[in-house]
This record gives C-alpha cells, sequence and structure tokens, in this order.
C-alpha cells in the first residue's frame, strides 16, 4: 500500500535547517497494524505526516495505493485525504461549537460521499457513543473525544488510518479503550499507522519501526500482516467535473457552517455588521432623500410651467444713464396676437401685467400682486383652480369684475370659509371671486400663492391704469424648437419694432426651460455628493469586516488546519469564510435597510421634509452590501485558503 524511496525532507527554522528525515525507504502492506516510535526530534511525526499527505517531502518518491504522490498539489493532496486516509490526532481537534455527530459529519463535506447522512451516527454507536450525538466536546471526557475523533477518520472509509500519539492525553483506562478500537478496526482490514513514544501502546501493533535522528534503526515484525493475495485497491478519484463543480447541497453546507461560527460570536459579528449597517442605512436615507427633493423641484418647477419662453421689456443705458426696463421698447396686446399667428412652434401666448393692491373684505384686508392676463396663462403656469373656474375669453373682452384669488389672501381674508360667490375690495373696486388656484408654496424669493389674478382687460383700463403688456408667456410645441423658437420672436420684434441694431438688446427673452435645467442639475450634483459621502461609510464598514474576518483567521487556524487535514481545498476554505463575510455583510445591509427606511420616516413625520424610498435604492443598497462583503471578505479568505495544514495544526 505504501513504499517510500529515499525520502528527504529539511526544515528551515530561522537561520537554521532542521534534517527530519534523511533517505527513508519504508514499504508498508494492506492489513498492518504499525507502530512507529523514536524520542522527540526523531522525525517520526515528520514521517507520519508525510505518509498522511499533510506534508511533502523534499526529495524522493513517495507512492500510495499504486500513485506517485510525493508531486502532487496541495489541493490533489486534499482529494486524496478525503478519501483514502483518516487522521486521528493527540489534540483531539474537535470544533468546539460543533456536537459529537456534527463532529463526525465534517469529513462529509468536502468528499463525494456527501450524501451519506446516516454514517456518523452508526459509526458513533459502534465507538460507544450513541447517547452522545448532540454533546459538544466540552461535555465529553477526553477518552470520548479521542472515540468522536476515530469516528470522525472512518466517516469516509478510508483504506489507511493514521493516528499521532493517539492515547497521549488519555488515562490508562481510556488509553485501553481507544487501543483496543484501533486493534479492532485493524482486525477489519484497515492498515493502521500510529505514532507513540510509549512501548505498552507499541506493543499492540503487530509491527514496530524504531526511528533517531530523521533514520529508520529498526523494522521488527510482531506479527505478519493477513496475506490477502490481493492488490491493493486503486487510489479513488473525482473527476475533473466533480472537482470544478459546486453542487447546491455543498453551498448550503458553507453557509451553514457560516451561520454557526457568526452566532457562536454574536457581539464580534454585530460590530461587523455595524459598519454595512450605518453605510446601507445611509445609502437609503440619502437616495429617499435626493429623491424627495426632486420630486418636491420637479412640483416646484411645473407651476412655472413647461416649455415657456417669456418676452418682457428689457434696460439698457442710454448715454451711460441706466433707463427702466420699458423705456425703449414696449410690448402690446397686438404684439401677442402677432407672435402667435406668426411663429408656427407657438401653442399659446399669455400677454400679462402685474402690480399690487389692497384687497379687502368685512373690514380685513391684506396687501397682495395683482396679476392681469388671458385664460391661456391658466394651463400655461399650472394654475388651473381647484375649486370654482378661471374666468373665459368673454369675460375679458367685457372688462368684467371677476378674480381668482390664491391661497394667502384666501387665509388671510376669509380663514375657513369658502370664498367663491363673495365679493372683495381691490383697491376699492369690488370683484367677484369665481376660483381659487391651486396651492403651490412659498419659496426663498417670494410666496407664489399670494396673488389675486383678474382679466387682463380689467388690469389694464379698470384697475392698474396700464397701456402696455408687462410680459408676455409664450409655450413652445417641445423643448428642441425652443433655441428656434427664440430665434424666430427676437426677429419677429425687431422687424416689427422697427429696432436699430444698437436696439437689438432692448428686450429679454427667458427661458424657463433653462432654468428647470439649473435646478434639476443642481438637484442631481447635491444627490451625487451625498450618495458620495454614504458610500464612504460602506467602504469604512467594508474595512471593517476585512479586519474582523482577518482576526477571524487567526483565532481559527487550527480549525482551518483540521479542515485541510480531513479533505477541504483551498477553494472549500476559500469558499466557507467567503460566505461569512457575505452573510455578515448582508445581514448589515437587511438592517441598514430597515434603519434607513426608519430614519426616512422619521424625517418626513418630524422636519416634514420630502422622502421618497423606492425599489431601486432598497436594490442597490442590497447589491451593494453583498459586494462590499465579497470585495473585502476574499483578502482574508484567501489568506485562510493558504495555509499550510501541518502548520496551521501546530498553530498556538
Amino acid at each position: 500500500m505504501i513504499r517510500l524511496s529515499d525520502v528527504h525532507k529539511v526544515y528551515q527554522m530561522g537561520e537554521m535547517k532542521v534534517l527530519a528525515l534523511r533517505r527513508v525507504s519504508l514499504t508498508i502492506g494492506p492489513g498492518e497494524f504499525v507502530a512507529i516510535m523514536g524520542p522527540s526530534g526523531s522525525g517520526k511525526s515528520t514521517l507520519l505526516h508525510i505518509l498522511g499527505l499533510l506534508d511533502v517531502p523534499d526529495s524522493g518518491s513517495y507512492r500510495l495505493l499504486g500513485k506517485e504522490v510525493s508531486k502532487l498539489t496541495e489541493d490533489e493532496l486534499a482529494v486524496l485525504r478525503g478519501q483514502t486516509v483518516g487522521f486521528i490526532f493527540q489534540q483531539f481537534h474537535l470544533l468546539a461549537r460543533a456536537s459529537a455527530e456534527e463532529n463526525v459529519a465534517l469529513p462529509l463535506l468536502y468528499t463525494i460521499n456527501g450524501e451519506d447522512a446516516a454514517r456518523p451516527k452508526q459509526l458513533l454507536e459502534e465507538v460507544g457513543l450513541g447517547d452522545r450525538l448532540g454533546h459538544k466536546p466540552s461535555e465529553l471526557s477526553g477518552g470520548q473525544q479521542q472515540r468522536v475523533a476515530i469516528a470522525r477518520a472512518l466517516v469516509n472509509r478510508p483504506a489507511i488510518l493514521f493516528a499521532d500519539e493517539p492515547t497521549g492525553n488519555l488515562d490508562s483506562a481510556s488509553q485501553e479503550e481507544i487501543l483496543s478500537v484501533l486493534s479492532q478496526l485493524n482486525e477489519r482490514g484497515i492498515t493502521v499507522i500510529l505514532v507513540t513514544h510509549e512501548m505498552d501502546v507499541a506493543k499492540h501493533a503487530k509491527r514496530l519501526i524504531r526511528m533517531r535522528d530523521g533514520v529508520i534503526q529498526s523494522d521488527e515484525m510482531f506479527k505478519p500482516a493477513p496475506a490477502t493475495g490481493k492488490e491493493p485497491p486503486p487510489v479513488k478519484e473525482r473527476s475533473a467535473a466533480a472537482l470544478s463543480k459546486i453542487p447546491m447541497k455543498e453551498i448550503a453546507d458553507h453557509v451553514r457552517q457560516a451561520l454557526r461560527s457568526l452566532m457562536a460570536n454574536k457581539v464580534r459579528s454585530a460590530l461587523s455588521m455595524l459598519g454595512i449597517l450605518i453605510g446601507v442605512a445611509a445609502v437609503i436615507a440619502v437616495m429617499a432623500l435626493g429623491a424627495g427633493a426632486r420630486q418636491s423641484i420637479q412640483a416646484q418647477l411645473s407651476s412655472l410651467g413647461s416649455n415657456l419662453l417669456v418676452l418682457r421689456p428689457g434696460a439698457r443705458q442710454v448715454g451711460g444713464v441706466a433707463m427702466q426696463a420699458g423705456a425703449v421698447t414696449r410690448f402690446t396686446i397686438e404684439d401677442s396676437q402677432e407672435i402667435a399667428g406668426a411663429v408656427p412652434s407657438i401653442v399659446r401666448v399669455a400677454p400679462s401685467v402685474n402690480g399690487r393692491g389692497q384687497v379687502a373684505y368685512e373690514g380685513k384686508n391684506w396687501n397682495t400682486q395683482i396679476l392681469g392676463t388671458v385664460p391661456n396663462y391658466a394651463p400655461m403656469r399650472a394654475l388651473v383652480p381647484t375649486i370654482g373656474r378661471f374666468f373665459r375669453d368673454d369675460e375679458v373682452q367685457k372688462r368684467s369684475w371677476v378674480a381668482v384669488i390664491g391661497m394667502t389672501p384666501v387665509r388671510q381674508l376669509f380663514g375657513d370659509v369658502n370664498p367663491i360667490g363673495e365679493f372683495i375690495k381691490i383697491n376699492r373696486v369690488n370683484f367677484q371671486i369665481i376660483g381659487i388656484l391651486p396651492e403651490k408654496g412659498a419659496t426663498a424669493f417670494r410666496d407664489q400663492d399670494d396673488v389675486v389674478i383678474i382679466p387682463l382687460s380689467t388690469a389694464m383700463r379698470r384697475l392698474l391704469g396700464k397701456d402696455y403688456v408687462d410680459n408676455i408667456d409664450m409655450e413652445v410645441t417641445s423643448a428642441s424648437e425652443m433655441a428656434d423658437t427664440d430665434q424666430a420672436i427676437r426677429e419677429l420684434i425687431i422687424r416689427r419694432h422697427h429696432l436699430p441694431p444698437s436696439l437689438k438688446d432692448s428686450f429679454d427673452i427667458r427661458n424657463m426651460a433653462d432654468i428647470q435645467a439649473t435646478l434639476s442639475e443642481t438637484s442631481r450634483t447635491m444627490s451625487w455628493l451625498l450618495a458620495c459621502i454614504a458610500a464612504i461609510s460602506l467602504l469604512v464598514g467594508g474595512i471593517g469586516i476585512m479586519n474582523i474576518m482577518l482576526v477571524s483567521v487567526t483565532e481559527r487556524t487550527r480549525e482551518i488546519g483540521l479542515r485541510k487535514a480531513i479533505g477541504a481545498r483551498r477553494r472549500d476554505i476559500l469558499m466557507q469564510f467567503l460566505v461569512e463575510a457575505v452573510a455578515v455583510s448582508l445581514a448589515g445591509g437587511l438592517a441598514g435597510i430597515l434603519l434607513g427606511c426608519g430614519v426616512t420616516v422619521l424625517l418626513s413625520a418630524l422636519a416634514h421634509w420630502a422622502v421618497s424610498v423606492s425599489f431601486g435604492s432598497i436594490l442597490l443598497a442590497s447589491l451593494f452590501s453583498a459586494t462590499v462583503g465579497v470585495i473585502f471578505g476574499l483578502w482574508p479568505a484567501r489568506k485562510a485558503s493558504l495555509l499550510n495544514p501541518i502548520e496551521a495544526l501546530r498553530y498556538e
């Protein structure tokens, strides 16, 4: 079964080289029970580690069951460890947080026999621990722990069983029990190779090999191995497809192992989640505030109207003297009619005049803005009354004494009383209220609801005494035609008013779409700024996860060595720690989503801020938290996967 030829092994201890094995040659057949003895430093443990595939020789040949293994990669050795050999350690190396049955089942995670779920219980019953299946190592005696370790070594039906001083930490009674179990296993045909420094243990074997200073001094046969007359069984190997595929059960096992590890260190796991929790909550809250701000801005922009151009007289200097607006170019109602007929891209036109007036009702009065305009103004400026109606074209022609009133004068003059049909005095002239304007809110510059709108002709001829209009609002068919329409209007005004080149700047055309775009861009910039701050929080949380995972790798070095010794490949270790990091990140992300939603609701209720939590922001935060877990968990996971199994097992 085993053939070593001129095996040589040297360890580097600082600047000194230690020669552990010197040209060792050895042959072990099927069914043998071999004891390897020698003083400390004789090389017996090194020999066992090489035979058990935990280490590789520096030179020489090692053939196991007819396969040359001395040049195999670490993952290939891990596959052989999981399928061909079983290892019993002096320190037991049981997982403290797992039950006896879970410890025995551990190698099944990394082998093709992972579906053999009943075998751990069966083996524990065979070693006399059928009533201790759910007990953890701390609840078992030393002898019971070693029997759990033996059952774990047998779970994958190995051809060879290696034992590294299996009775070194046991009392005499437990020692006899363990040696009796090993003898029974050998009688079943399992090859047993153990290392010991006690003759009382070695005499249970059928063959004794003595070592000193890295060489075999003697090789005695107590009892001959049974002659089976058969060739050694071939080495079991996984196919390439089996090695490259990760079954769903294996992923589920990794998730279960990760959750068990995280639950065993609740405080540390909670601290790991804290950074991600804050970061995700910040992302949710910031995106909700940004979305709410955009909706608020859009609502305010909609009050300005869409695709609007506003024509108004401009101020200019003549001879170094600044003249007031309209001193050079003035606009009339006929100008607005000419623009509506001459420019095809104009949908609606609304000339207007404005001023201020004192509004009174039953002993109450209020100074407000007076706006005279035409019916087209309401749909252009999103001012269609919520209660009542806007005045009609015939009422403009008749110079009717009707008014549409904003919410601010309604509150100041009428309180909770419905003003429709009531009469108010504007500068001592009676007007009947026929509609209430929709509420638009106040800005830092003015209160948009502090206005009374009356027919244009009434304002010009009967109230404000104006012969010219102050503004002409024009609605364009689409935003893409704004620039061309602007140019066409300029040419029309210059031609209609016969303006020389020196007076071409005597009027202004304001593009409301430009104002809207500026406000939208400002909102977008602020949202990105806040999102960057939230992303920094996530970055800090990711660094916290990486630090905690690095600490976890250091604390669990011996566990990593054990997993590798029982068949775990680098990918298996990498997956386990990566799943832990992602689990921490996702748990923190979920808590952060709940916290972020709670914060947005609180801000909306207490500060009356506009907020809007979208499914997209929640999905983005979830994906981002998982990505953080993968990115920052990858380095610690890779560090764990690269640990040497024998060095990890020796880690203190």
